[in-house]
């Protein structure tokens, strides 16, 4: 920035009251002290609106680093030689990273006059804006390759997530289709275990049935004890020849012969002729040939 001191013009202690030199004094004493917030109140409180006022307000301000009241009082001091007023509006400008405007404004004074400060800041300012537009596009690049980056990650994130999905559904499908499979299993056994009770149920009802008719078959009616017992006692006597066995009868048979029986018996007793039926039919008896009739 270009050096200017403040409050040094004659205009301005020639036109200052007493009141006003001694804030003047003051002022420059706060300058030269850094306290700048100090030496621009002591300026603002001057009564005389003067450029240089203006002038000096604003260096204060800049000092201050108040660089927007500093343009504002730069502005204002119109009557100050251009070219040192634009040189301190760029400064001003350059200080907020203004670049541009920065720019701008050193170009204007260089074409009001040549000035090797002005010609300094303004080749400073296209080169730290250059960096900064190098620095921008590389940031551009890095955001955009972090955003592929974050973009590829997300992908690979989302395809492990569907195949841990994939995996997931499949070992549910198999665990679905081994309980099927069970179930399958545990249905054809129980089918199995009912088919071999009822089969072994069946074969223990034939086997009974069978026993009962083997032991029926087994067990002598009793015609056939007697039958038996008879044959005991003919073979029991020695040089007795075996008689053969009647017939086997019916009940009705027996009847008629238990009756036959009886009546012969009493024939006997009472000398009654006696009287033969023919056995198992209806039709009368026939009349004995040796016995005579009545």
């Amino acid at each position: 920035m270009k050096k200017t001191l403040l409050l040094s013009s004659l205009f301005t202690f020639l036109h200052a009251g007493l009141t006003d030199f001694k804030t003047i004094e003051q002022a420059n004493r706060a300058y030269e002290a850094k306290d700048f917030a100090k030496s621009a109140v002591l300026l603002k409180s001057l009564d005389a609106e003067t450029p240089q006022k203006q002038y000096d307000v604003g260096n204060a301000l800049y000092k201050d680093k108040k660089y927007d009241d500093a343009i504002k009082a730069y502005k204002q001091a119109k009557g100050i030689d251009e070219a040192t007023r634009l040189h301190n509006i760029g400064n001003s400008h350059f200080m907020k990273n203004e670049l541009d405007k920065a720019i701008s404004t050193y170009e204007k004074a260089l074409k009001l006059k040549e000035d090797e400060e002005t010609r300094f800041n303004l080749e400073l300012a296209k080169k730290l804006k250059k960096e900064q537009e190098e620095q921008k596009k590389q940031e551009q690049q890095k955001n955009e390759q972090n955003k592929d980056k974050k973009e590829n990650q997300d992908k690979k994130e989302q395809q492990q997530k569907n195949q841990d999905q994939k995996e997931k559904d499949e070992k549910k499908q198999d665990r679905n289709k081994e309980n099927e499979q069970k179930q399958d299993k545990e249905q054809q056994n129980k089918e199995k275990q009912d088919q071999e009770n009822k089969d072994k149920k069946q074969q223990d009802n034939e086997q009974k049935n069978k026993n009962e008719h083997d032991k029926k078959q087994k067990e002598p009616s009793k015609p056939d004890e007697q039958k038996e017992k008879n044959n005991q006692e003919n073979e029991g006597k020695e040089g007795e020849k075996p008689q053969p066995q009647e017939p086997q009868m019916s009940k009705e048979e027996k009847q008629k012969e238990q009756e036959l029986k009886r009546l012969m018996k009493k024939t006997q007793q009472g000398k009654t002729p006696t009287m033969m039926y023919k056995m198992g039919g209806e039709s009368k008896p026939k009349r004995s040939e040796d016995v005579k009739p009545w």
